[in-house]
């Protein structure tokens, strides 16, 4: 197959997965009228593929076959450029919201790639093997996946064995000549009610104690025992007008939890190694911090130009203040920008063949953004002024005793209609205001690792020596003559 049509991907999910929403049984995902939302979202990954202007982006050849290219792996700087802008396209397309469907899954693959190559070596397993069989799997079939790796994690000043209850992390209870059965929950698993493939890696290092939890595998989501609690967060039914980002582009979370879930050996990538539970943690984590900094390009960038836009139509672009404000903005934008760049260009080769994206700057890029992100709210939102809240509806604006009144007394700078004006505070308002909103508020602190995650990242990966020798070699004495 290797590409699938949008169409295909859709069909592909009424398979009898086990999700729930608002506490009911969902049958058939494609149907219900929330979900369905994230899943045409979702959607926009296969249909850039189709299209003529992006195909060249969007699509690799592999042995001659035609490929998403988000299953190239990255073996050089021009290979995570490629994948970057792939990203931040699919994103633009998808009004500042990630698509994630090949883009998450894709990241678990390219950390297994490695890890079960290093598990091999050092324990004479057979991970990679599957691990190879499995990315082929993926490739070819042009799968949606979506990847569970945040344990719910119970008492937290305790590890996985320590928890009063053993399933507040997922483990392996059994094992037998055919497979594992692993039981527990995951947490924030993104694109999981809409993906055909779930991965689970381990969400920490973990100890000897630890070693029923250092579990890593693949499944279809469709699995029995295998269920699927959406989160009901910002899924009320929206016009265009007043959500023009949020009425048609959702991304769903669940509770992911694993009933006793039978697990076959050859889609078993790690079962008790705990020492490889740090490094797949972690090998994860460089490449989906890469993607997570590439798809924050387009929400930046909205900021930027709703600021000025807005600037424009409140005729108060030449205030002093207000230019603080826009050079601060283009300033964060164009920062985030460089260093997801300079982390392509400066990435490390790995011994397996791969490179992945140079992990400082990676980073220091999420810690920008993250650190950043609610100022760059403020000052969009003070540029805006108060009708983000404070505007009238959609009903109001078309009606014919009404409208006449807005028109006159929500007109802005001469040369500028009055619904131009106010389509721009309705973007601003879904940008900045609105559950929407506040869902990438959330991401912004916690998703793809918490801002203290990224902090002790830098931390770790930062080498003062040369900076502490120099600072040494000025305070020391001279020398004497």
């Amino acid at each position: 197959m290797a590409l699938r049509t949008a169409e295909e991907y859709i069909q592909s999910l009424r398979d009898g997965r086990t999700v729930y929403f608002r506490g009911r049984p969902v049958s058939d995902v494609t149907e219900h009228p929330a979900i369905r939302v994230g899943i045409q979202h979702a959607a926009i990954d296969y249909r850039l593929a189709e299209r003529p202007e992006h195909r060249q982006l969007a699509v690799f050849e592999h042995e001659g076959q035609p490929c998403s290219r988000y299953f190239k792996l990255p073996q050089n700087s021009q290979d995570l450029l490629d994948r970057s802008a792939l990203i931040e396209r699919s994103t633009a397309e998808g009004a500042t919201m990630v698509c994630l469907v090949k883009e998450i899954g894709t990241d678990c693959l390219f950390a297994l790639t490695r890890v079960a190559q290093q598990t091999d070596a050092r324990f004479g397993a057979q991970y990679w093997p599957r691990v190879k069989s499995f990315f082929a799997y993926c490739r070819d079939n042009d799968l949606a996946m979506a990847v569970a790796q945040s344990d719910v994690k119970g008492d937290r000043s305790k590890g996985p064995s320590q928890q009063a209850d053993p399933d507040h992390y997922v483990h392996i209870v059994s094992r037998d000549s055919r497979g594992i059965v692993v039981r527990g929950c995951k947490v924030h698993t993104s694109v999981s009610v809409n993906a055909n493939e779930l991965f689970v890696i381990p969400t920490r290092a973990m100890s000897e104690a630890d070693a029923d939890y250092a579990v890593a595998f693949a499944i279809p989501v469709a699995t029995p025992g295998l269920k699927l609690i959406a989160s009901p967060y910002d899924t009320h039914p929206k016009n265009r007008f007043e959500h023009p980002l949020s009425a048609e582009h959702k991304m769903f979370e669940t509770l992911t939890v694993f009933d006793d879930v039978f697990v076959p050996w050859e889609r078993v990538f790690l079962a008790g190694e705990w020492q490889m539970a740090g490094p797949l943690a972690l090998g994860f984590v460089d490449y989906h911090r890469f993607t997570a900094i590439s798809y924050k390009l387009p929400l930046v960038d909205l900021l930027v130009g709703a600021a000025f836009c807005m600037a424009e139509y409140n005729a108060i672009e030449k205030a002093g203040h207000v230019r603080d404000k826009l050079i601060w903005l283009v300033s964060y934008a164009e920062t985030l920008r460089a260093l997801t760049r300079l982390s392509a260009l400066d990435c490390a080769p790995t011994a397996e063949g791969l490179v992945k994206p140079h992990t400082l700057t990676v980073n220091m890029a999420k810690h920008h953004f993250a650190a950043h992100y609610h100022q760059a709210l403020a000052y969009v939102q003070d540029i805006t002024g108060g009708l983000i809240a404070t505007a009238p509806g959609v009903e109001d604006f078309e009606s014919p005793e009404l409208g006449a009144y807005l028109q006159k007394y929500l007109a802005g700078k001469a040369g500028y209609s009055t619904e131009e004006r106010l389509r721009m505070i309705n973007l601003v308002q879904d940008l900045t205001a609105s559950d929407f909103a506040g869902y990438h508020a959330v991401l912004a602190v916690h998703a793809e690792g918490s801002i203290e995650a990224e902090k002790l990242a830098i931390l770790r990966e930062y080498d003062p020596k040369r900076a502490v020798a120099y600072a040494r070699k000025l305070a020391s004495p001279p020398a004497s003559s």
